[in-house]
């Protein structure tokens, strides 16, 4: 059902291989497209970490949500070293995938950053997620996940 990243690896912070299918299952996910050595990027990922701590580490039962980070680094030891130092607990997909360029095309991603908010089956939701995040807060999780249409267990 996770058809956007269906076929692929994708891995979490300890360096795990983990598969899209289970991770990103009956989820609203967040693609977040960023780079370390873009200023704009360094100055978001902070807020979407405290975003993405209160949604899914601080909630109980966790929120339905997931981000995959695709980077836009100029390589993979910037993308490991921005990865490790910057970003939550969420995902990445590997930088040697070049499954990365597809989603810059499908997503019609021309600068970063840029937070695609998409349904399970890679449909978008939003390619707002950041302007939505900044003005919105938590609040806009509910729209996202309403627009979704996955089964709900999120009471906030």
């Amino acid at each position: 059902m996770v058809e956007v990243f269906t076929g692929r690896t994708l891995l979490n912070k300890d360096g795990d291989l983990v598969d899209p299918e289970e991770a990103l299952r009956n989820k609203v996910v967040g693609i977040y497209f960023s780079a370390g050595w873009c200023p704009p990027c360094r100055d978001f990922t902070p807020i979407l970490c405290d975003f993405y701590t209160e949604l899914v580490e601080e909630s109980d039962p966790p929120a339905q949500f997931e981000i995959v980070f695709v980077s836009s680094d100029k390589s993979m030891d910037d993308m490991v070293e921005y990865y490790h130092d910057m970003h939550g607990d969420w995902l990445a997909l590997p930088w040697t995938d070049d499954y990365k360029h597809e989603l810059k095309q499908r997503y019609k991603i021309t600068a970063v950053p840029k937070l695609v908010i998409v349904k399970e089956n890679g449909d978008m939701i939003t390619d707002k997620g950041r302007k939505q995040i900044r003005d919105r807060g938590l609040a806009c999780f509910r729209s996202w996940l309403d627009a979704a249409e996955i089964f709900q267990n999120f009471k906030g």
